[in-house]
């Protein structure tokens, strides 16, 4: 036990452990179910009112990589990781949540007489409020990759978050919508010899205010 928590804790011990990648295997490549997998775990991240506004570029054929790389400052990882996920957050829109919803209220967990009680404070909340409506999409792509960061350290590949880009030529050479932000890029692949542990931390002292 260190301060109260087990030194052999597994989830503790993966998030401790992660640095980002700066070394790729270019000679490795994820299949597309592991991708989906990747992205299977970063949407069980938490949303507001559940809306779940966020969306998943894989990069991974040599085609798509040759388009990104210029667009991205010719970042090494870009082309050497197996796949480069353009993490892309939506615009908080109240008017997704019953949609959004119905699983649960078919599984019995949530009564449809609940929904409206999600759905109105959510209108109130965003849509006459740009900023937040924007401010909602970057955190709820940021919560997506962190998971998936985590997944992939916990799978023994190396990760890199990445917000050296030409937004808007991402933006137009991928296709997004006009509701969507282009986040950050994630790199995922591979690891080589070279990569730094993970970097020392300001002491908690220095961060943490106790009130």
């Amino acid at each position: 036990m260190t301060n109260g928590i087990p030194n052999t804790n597994a989830v503790i011990e993966c998030i401790l452990s992660r640095s980002a990648a700066k070394y790729y295997d270019p000679a490795a490549t994820l299949s597309d179910d592991q991708i989906r997998e990747l992205v299977r775990i970063g949407t069980s991240a938490p949303t507001s009112f559940h809306m779940q506004n966020w969306r998943f570029i894989a990069v991974r054929t040599p085609e798509a990589k040759a388009r990104l790389s210029p667009i991205a400052w010719n970042q090494p990882a870009i082309t050497d990781a197996a796949v480069t996920f353009i993490v892309c957050g939506q615009l908080a829109d109240s008017s997704v949540i019953p949609e959004r919803l119905a699983p649960l209220v078919e599984a019995g967990v949530m009564p449809a007489m609940m929904v409206p009680e999600w759905e109105i404070p959510a209108r109130d909340l965003y849509m006459e409020y740009p900023q937040r409506r924007r401010d909602e999409a970057v955190r709820t792509a940021t919560f997506g990759a962190a998971a998936m960061i985590y997944a992939a350290r916990s799978l023994g590949l190396g990760s890199t978050p990445m917000i050296g880009f030409d937004a808007e030529a991402v933006h137009r050479e991928f296709g997004l919508t006009e509701d969507e932000v282009p986040v950050m890029l994630l790199s995922v692949g591979v690891e080589r010899p070279g990569n730094w542990a993970q970097k020392p931390r300001r002491p908690v002292v220095d961060v943490l205010d106790l009130v």
